[in-house]
């Protein structure tokens, strides 16, 4: 009778287990889309798609990109040259890339329409390119930038504020 009870009990606690990871998984995202210029770039075979090994080397040269800037932004902004960024050395390196992408903006936005269009996109050296496709805010340090975990995202007004704007109809 004990070894039944375990038994059921074994099941069920595997049975839960994997339901728990299955639902994980299925809240996973899928691969990210690479960007048509990465697709242009390491495309080799000219099928309009990455497979295997030009993603692996698609991965491999934006990973060693990625060090190369991430050095280059600690030479410029880590004031205290402890080998990282601080909050104020982070802020000062996202307000300089801000600056460098609205420059951009400014040099390649045929239409004047405040945005750049694939076209547009187009005209931009590979480099330049790669700043404008960059995401908006930091890496993941918290914050009020966009694409920053716990971050408030873009205009948004601080909680306080929103208490302030938040009146009864009819007032």
């Amino acid at each position: 009778m004990k070894t039944k009870i375990t038994w059921i009990a074994l099941a069920i606690a595997a049975a839960g287990t994997l339901g728990a990871q299955a639902q994980e998984e299925g809240q996973r995202r899928g691969p990210r889309q690479m960007p048509a210029s990465v697709v242009k770039e390491f495309d080799k075979d000219g099928d309009g798609k990455l497979n295997d090994d030009e993603t692996k080397a698609a991965r491999e040269a934006m990973r060693t990109r990625f060090e190369e800037a991430r050095k280059k932004e600690l030479e410029e902004f880590d004031k205290d040259k402890d080998g990282k960024l601080n909050e104020d050395e982070r802020k000062a390196a996202q307000e300089a890339r801000q600056a460098k992408r609205k420059a951009l903006v400014e040099k390649y936005d045929a239409d004047k329409n405040g945005e750049l269009s694939e076209e547009e996109t187009k005209a931009a050296t590979p480099e330049e390119q790669r700043l404008l496709q960059a995401p908006r805010g930091g890496r993941g340090q918290g914050g009020e930038g966009r694409g920053q975990r716990g971050g408030r995202g873009g205009d948004q007004p601080k909680p306080e504020e929103k208490k302030e704007e938040a009146k009864p109809a009819g007032e």
